[in-house]
């Protein structure tokens, strides 16, 4: 368990969630720009 730790860590985990939580936020608000403008 200790060399998975070792190759993935923790900041690296926390990075990839925090990317992850951002990229769809992006893409939520872009595909909102896109559902508003069809809207209009």
């Amino acid at each position: 368990m200790s060399d998975r730790e070792e190759k993935f860590p923790r900041t690296l985990w926390i990075r990839l969630i925090i990317y992850l939580i951002v990229g769809h936020i992006l893409a939520g608000f872009i595909w909102l720009l896109f559902e508003v403008g069809a809207n209009q």
